[in-house]
């Protein structure tokens, strides 16, 4: 029993004096005011956060993103269409497609899709 708290103290010991040197041993001295700010996005940090973002941009990003998801709700249907009777088939796709088309016309017609304004 002793010797195996012995050995424990040792290799406890070792441990602390490892942890000890490596942590003297890799700081870092070099004091740059670009490698220790922190990196957001390309953004300098320590300017104003309040910078002018596009609208126009963030219009488009939304309208991607909600037809992306509308694209992954209609993959799933094709494999359905084995499974399902033709004609309900057919006529929810109609519907399904009809207000993605519903959506884009509004979307031009409000000036979303126009970049140059």
């Amino acid at each position: 029993m002793k010797l195996l708290m012995m050995i424990l103290f040792i290799i406890f010991l070792i441990i602390c004096v490892m942890i000890l040197l490596l942590n003297s041993i890799s700081k870092k001295t070099f004091m740059d005011r670009e490698k220790s700010s922190p990196f957001e996005c390309g953004f300098d940090p320590k300017s104003s956060a309040r910078l002018p973002f596009s609208l126009q941009f963030f219009l488009i990003a939304v309208i991607f993103l909600i037809f992306d998801v509308e694209i992954t709700l209609l993959l799933p249907m094709v494999i359905s269409l084995f499974n399902s009777n033709i004609l309900n088939y057919s006529l929810l796709m109609i519907f399904f497609i009809l207000i993605l088309l519903l959506g884009v016309y509004h979307e031009w017609n409000q000036g979303a899709l126009n970049w140059m304004n």
